[in-house]
C-alpha cells in the first residue's frame, strides 16, 4: 500500500521527506548551535504561526544567530509547507534555523538555512487527559532558556531519568534554588483555590502559556512567580500546558500525589476553555 511522503521546505526548495538533505559540516550537527520552534495546526490553520516566528526570532537573537528571512517570508513558507501536505488531517509543524557551514566548525558566518517540516500530528494518550499524567523533578536547567536552541542534550538527559525512576511522561526542571522552572518542553502551573501559580523568570515563554494566561485571568487569579519546590505539596492542582500536549493535567510529581490524583476542576475548566478557543481559532473565528 502506497505511503504519502511528507513535504519539507528545506534551503529554498520543497522537497520530499527522503529527499530532505542537511550538510554534515553545518554547526548545528557539529556543536548543537540552531533554534527551531514547534507549532500544531486546527483545521489545517497554524495556530499561532506570528508568534511563534517571531519567538523564533528572538531565539536568534539570545545566540546571536543571524536569520536571512523576514517573519512574513517564513510565516509564508510554513503556510506553504502545510498545503503541500494535504494528506495530513493536522499537521506538526517544527521550523528550524540551522548554524551553517563554518570554516573552523565553531564560528557562525551568517549562512544558516531555513527548514520548516510538517508532519502528521501525532496523538497522545488519552488517559494523560482524563486520569492525569504523573512528571518527575530533575535538578538541571536549560542554558539560555529565553532561547529554544537545537542543543537538547540536557532534555533528553533529563527525560531519560524522569522516565526511569519515575515512569514519568516530562521532567520538570528545578534550579539550584530549589526552584521550579519549566518542563523540557512544558510550561507549569500550580492551583491554588482560585489562583494560578506559574514562574515568569528563567523559561520559556510558552505561546501555548500566553493563550492560558490570557484565558484564565476572566475567571482566575494569575500569580507570575517562582514556585518553591516545598510549595508543590500544597497545590490543589497542578497542570501542564504545550502546543503538543495542549494541557495536561498531572497526577504525581516524583512519589507524591497531585491533590485526589485526579484531573481538578480548575484544570478541567481551563481544558474546556482552551478547547472551545483552538475549535474557534480553526474554523477562523478568532
Amino acid at each position: 500500500m502506497a505511503t504519502n511522503l511528507d513535504t519539507y521546505y528545506i534551503d529554498g526548495e520543497f522537497v520530499a521527506e527522503d529527499e530532505a538533505r542537511l550538510s554534515v559540516k553545518d554547526i548545528t550537527v557539529l556543536r548543537g548551535y540552531g533554534i527551531f520552534d514547534f507549532l500544531i495546526t486546527y483545521n489545517h490553520r497554524p495556530f499561532y504561526l506570528k508568534e511563534h516566528v517571531a519567538r523564533l526570532e528572538n531565539s536568534a537573537r539570545e545566540i546571536h544567530l543571524e536569520l536571512q528571512h523576514s517573519n512574513e517570508e517564513i510565516c509564508e513558507i510554513v503556510e506553504e509547507t502545510i498545503r503541500r501536505n494535504p494528506h495530513h488531517n493536522e499537521s506538526n509543524v517544527r521550523i528550524v534555523y540551522t548554524g551553517g557551514i563554518s570554516p573552523d566548525g565553531v564560528t557562525p558566518q551568517g549562512n544558516g538555512i531555513l527548514m520548516v517540516m510538517a508532519t502528521p500530528k501525532h496523538v497522545l494518550p488519552d488517559w494523560w487527559y482524563t486520569d492525569g499524567a504523573p512528571i518527575a523533578t530533575v535538578d538541571m536547567v536549560r542554558f539560555i532558556p529565553a532561547s529554544k536552541s537545537t542543543n537538547y542534550l540536557s532534555a533528553v538527559f533529563a527525560q531519560q531519568q524522569a522516565r526511569k525512576n519515575y515512569d514519568a511522561i516530562e521532567a520538570i526542571y528545578v534550579n539550584k534554588q530549589k526552584q521550579v522552572l519549566e518542563g523540557t518542553t512544558t510550561n507549569i502551573y500550580g492551583i491554588k483555590g482560585n489562583t494560578i501559580v506559574t514562574p515568569e523568570e528563567g523559561i520559556l515563554h510558552g505561546i501555548t502559556r500566553s493563550v492560558v494566561l490570557k484565558l484564565a485571568e476572566e475567571k482566575y487569579t494569575i500569580d507570575l512567580r517562582p514556585i518553591d519546590m516545598d510549595e508543590l505539596k500544597s497545590f490543589d492542582e497542578i497542570f501542564l500546558s504545550a502546543s503538543n500536549k495542549e494541557i495536561v493535567p498531572v497526577s504525581k510529581i516524583n512519589d507524591m500525589v497531585v491533590g485526589d490524583g485526579k484531573p481538578g476542576p480548575v484544570t478541567r475548566d481551563i481544558m474546556a476553555m482552551f478547547r472551545e478557543y483552538t475549535t474557534a481559532y480553526g474554523q477562523g473565528k478568532i
